[in-house]
């Protein structure tokens, strides 16, 4: 057997997993730690919760800690075109090979008569084990650990961390999470540890009080963006540049690659959750903070990954985080004549709402969809979609719409691919595939 056809099988079991669903509970994570020798409490960790940006403020923290010379292991999800890209350490993702390894390790360990304890494992569950288990293995000295669902009940959090950050709360997973903002908080809040600090962007009344009570009932203090520390002077342009203003220390003139005013936010959310880190004894210094900030890449949020014309490809998949993606393309288009936009949407998400902050900046929409079994059909999503514009196309396949886009834009045209990671995630492998740049544009499906 190919090592290869050994991965390729490996990750057929892992997919087989979705079968059992998703499970908001900890009893299999504590006993899948269990069997693999508990390997969370090997190393410290940092622990991401939120609605959108838990992916971009865990790269800048990562960012940050490599520069100041820690060796940093990194947990995401979804990933877009390699599962390999879940599990990284200091930007590298895990060796297919190591995948095989720690996957037939832990079904091994939780099959054992002994192991009875695991039921039914669920994808993520088993993701994290092996995840959780590398990284111990690889003797990190830090691991900056992205929630998966909510918080309080999800797989990740067996942790406890030396920091908690709570990025935002929107209305999100509501079949699993709840149908009131203050309900999701209290799911993302229970991530919140003894005596932990926690930093949030949490913004709503509601959903901040949840996080403060649960803050005070745990002993520990609940640092607020806007409030407690904030971003001053923004300018923007090919990069972005500010000032922080923290919660014990000030920086003048940051610069970041990432593009869009949220991205600022998200940095902010970073830099506070270093400060605590640095409380904790974990030394980052000035200047590997300014190059950990300014290093940072996360693919597929606003990244431009071909030029004349211009392509962007942007993960935005709920009604919040295509408001802030809109808010950034109206500062964006000023540069272009015209905006072709890119888009396909799960069924399961609010759809409408994505469309209609999106849809009317555009001078030109292509609906498709992802090679993923809940995805709108196009035909579907397009009679939504004129029901908001006028010149609108259709196309099965992200490659073909992209092809499309190509073929209809002028140089100085923006094109921008979005309405779920799925369309952002076969839209990388499509460019990938047809320039040959795979190694430029390895990056983060699930």
């Amino acid at each position: 057997m190919s090592s290869d056809s050994s991965y390729q099988k490996t990750i057929d079991y892992l997919y087989a997993l979705q079968k059992h669903g998703v499970k908001l509970a900890l009893a299999n994570s504590a006993a899948l730690m269990e069997v693999m020798g508990n390997p969370h409490h090997r190393f410290r960790s940092v622990h991401v919760a939120g609605t959108n940006g838990k992916g971009s403020t865990s790269a800048f923290i990562a960012g940050m800690l490599r520069a100041a010379g820690y060796r940093v292991g990194l947990y995401t999800s979804p990933h877009l075109v390699s599962f390999t890209e879940r599990i990284r350490i200091n930007g590298i993702p895990i060796s297919e090979a190591r995948v095989v390894e720690l996957a037939r390790r832990v079904r091994e360990g939780y099959e054992r008569p002994a192991s009875a304890a695991v039921l039914n494992p669920t994808f993520f569950e088993v993701t994290t084990a092996m995840a959780f288990t590398y990284f111990a293995e690889e003797g990190v000295d830090i691991v900056v650990v992205e929630v998966g669902m909510g918080g309080r009940l999800d797989s990740t959090n067996v942790i406890t961390p030396l920091v908690s950050v709570i990025t935002n709360i929107d209305m999100e997973h509501m079949e699993y999470l709840g149908d009131t903002l203050e309900i999701i908080a209290g799911e993302k809040a229970g991530i919140i540890k003894p005596g932990v600090p926690v930093v949030t962007g949490a913004t709503q009344p509601g959903a901040l009080g949840v996080i403060e009570r649960r803050a005070a009932e745990q002993k520990t203090r609940a640092f607020r963006l806007s409030v407690d520390f904030k971003a001053g002077n923004i300018s923007s342009g090919q990069e972005q540049v500010f000032d922080y203003n923290g919660i014990n220390a000030s920086s003048d003139r940051l610069s970041i690659a990432m593009l869009g005013r949220h991205q600022v936010d998200n940095a902010c959310l970073a830099l506070a959750a270093v400060e605590c880190l640095r409380k904790a004894g974990i030394t980052v210094d000035e200047a590997a903070m300014r190059r950990g900030l300014a290093e940072t890449h996360w693919e597929g949020r606003l990244e431009r990954v071909a030029r004349t014309p211009d392509i962007y490809l942007d993960g935005a998949h709920n009604p919040a985080s295509a408001l802030v993606l809109a808010q950034a393309v109206k500062t964006m288009k000023r540069s272009y004549t015209r905006l072709i936009l890119v888009i396909g949407i799960l069924g399961d998400k609010d759809y409408r709402g994505i469309i209609t902050e999106l849809v009317p900046l555009a001078d030109h929409v292509i609906v498709t969809r992802p090679d993923y079994a809940r995805a709108m059909e196009p035909s579907v999503l397009a009679a939504e979609v004129r029901a908001l514009h006028s010149s609108v196309a259709t196309a099965e396949t992200v490659s073909r719409a992209l092809a499309v886009a190509k073929e209809t834009a002028k140089p100085d045209d923006l094109v921008l691919v979005t309405g779920s990671l799925y369309v952002v995630g076969d839209a990388r492998a499509a460019l990938v595939e047809n320039s040959g740049q795979a190694q430029a544009l390895s990056g983060l499906k699930g």
